[in-house]
């Protein structure tokens, strides 16, 4: 698939709302509404693969980068409420 097309604009943005909604099953038992879900999710994939690279891990298959992101998006989550507690 292209990467400018509108097709995979749409497929960036339901995966993301989806790893973001599983963070919020994991870290609280529910997501946090569709738009907080999609930026959960797109930023915590990038924590994720920041942090595959930093550890020096390679994640060949689409299923492991799929849990590498839920991974990221957890901690996103948790780093982001100790955040919050601390203010």
């Amino acid at each position: 698939m292209e990467h400018h097309t509108l097709g995979y604009l749409v497929w960036f943005l339901v995966i993301g709302g989806l790893i973001g909604w599983i963070a919020g099953l994991i870290t609280r038992g529910r997501g946090y509404g569709l738009p907080a879900d999609i930026v959960i999710g797109i930023v915590g994939a990038m924590l994720g693969g920041l942090m595959a690279r930093v550890l020096g891990l390679y994640i060949g298959s689409s299923m492991g980068m799929f849990m590498l992101a839920v991974v990221g998006a957890v901690i996103l989550v948790g780093l982001t409420r100790l955040v919050i507690r601390q203010v």
